[in-house]
């Protein structure tokens, strides 16, 4: 008979993954933006994965495959890389993708969904990207605000349940509560403080830490992206302590995320299933 996922399941989840992390060190491919590249690779590295921030086309083929993860991320999106995000995708490996500011042009949504059909493990994004990606939305949209959400998690929650029944994707909605949904479960994580969102490429940072536990346990997509979200938030409490802005809590938190122990991770992350 399964174990009851209950709260203190869900604590015990997140540090059995993070210690997955550190144990295995799982190489990550990133293919990402080039705002995040940096704070990316260090919240890989502080948790204790393998970052690789390569997007070659002619490298793919030699390297992807040898990856446990990939993270895809459009966030400063090209025609000369779209073809390399197509190609890490197909390689067989499990993928995150992170769909920023879908909305933004045609272009960008058609790439999306395209990466979208190529069935990544998760995806990641802010309520107002997942109810685009999720409408198949345009650029006509009044709406839309880049980067940022116009909108709460919560409103998200059905479109994330829709989006993955149809993509197969492990869906995961960003705010201040983030929501993690396989289509059928909807799993909580609330750990965060606000200031996060005045750190540039934080949503980028976590998004790569999610492929880093989805590399370290495929099995289980669901608890990779809500144990990556809550150890992520966690980190940015502690580091909130000692901050006295964004850019003091950009180095707090990636010291955090490396400094976390078993004590602290099952006693203060906050996942729950949600009725």
């Amino acid at each position: 008979m399964e174990e009851e996922r209950t709260e203190a399941w869900w604590a015990r989840r997140a540090w059995a993954l993070l210690s997955a992390v550190r144990e295995r060190a799982p190489l990550v491919q990133c293919i990402t933006n080039l705002v995040s590249m940096d704070i990316a690779a260090n919240a890989l590295t502080a948790a204790g994965a393998s970052p690789a921030m390569l997007h070659c086309l002619r490298e793919i083929p030699d390297f992807t495959p040898r990856c446990d993860a990939v993270c895809i991320n459009v966030g400063t999106l090209s025609e000369e890389w779209l073809p390399s995000m197509r190609a890490a995708a197909s390689a067989g490996r499990p993928w995150v993708l992170d769909p920023v500011a879908v909305a933004a042009s045609g272009f960008r949504m058609e790439a999306c969904l395209e990466l979208l059909a190529l069935r990544p493990a998760v995806v990641r994004g802010n309520a107002s990207e997942i109810l685009a990606l999720a409408a198949r939305s345009d650029s006509s949209s009044s709406s839309f605000k880049g980067v940022d959400s116009s909108h709460d998690s919560g409103e998200a929650l059905q479109a994330a349940k829709a989006l993955a029944r149809s993509s197969g994707a492990v869906i995961a909605v960003s705010g201040a509560v983030d929501f993690i949904t396989d289509g059928e479960q909807v799993i909580s994580a609330s750990n965060g403080v606000a200031m996060m969102q005045k750190i540039t490429a934080t949503g980028c940072a976590v998004t790569a830490l999610i492929a880093a536990f989805v590399g370290a346990d495929p099995s289980d997509a669901l608890a990779a992206a809500a144990s990556a979200l809550a150890i992520f938030g966690l980190a940015g409490e502690i580091g909130m302590e000692c901050a006295k802005g964004p850019a003091s809590l950009r180095m707090h938190l990636i010291d955090a995320l490396y400094g976390l122990d078993e004590q602290t991770v099952t006693s203060a992350v906050k996942i729950a299933l949600v009725p």
